[in-house]
């Protein structure tokens, strides 16, 4: 497995938990449940984001890597 396509599976990934935190946040018992789980999912989003970043910047320098 490449680097890159490890790191779009690790995306992938990231997205699936992103995704249950936010149904979690949502169906949350009482505030502070919630807010745990809302701030568990900043923190995944911003993980996210800077995966998405990097993997663009592994894209360009390394084009062997464009489209895994």
């Amino acid at each position: 497995m490449t680097v890159g396509s490890k790191v779009k599976q690790t995306l992938a990934n990231l997205k699936g938990i992103e995704s249950t935190l936010r149904i979690y946040s949502i169906q949350g018992r009482n505030e502070d449940e919630r807010r745990t789980f809302e701030e568990a999912l900043q923190t995944t989003a911003k993980v996210i984001s800077d995966l998405e970043l990097r993997m663009k910047t592994l894209e360009y320098e390394e084009p062997q890597y464009k489209g895994f």
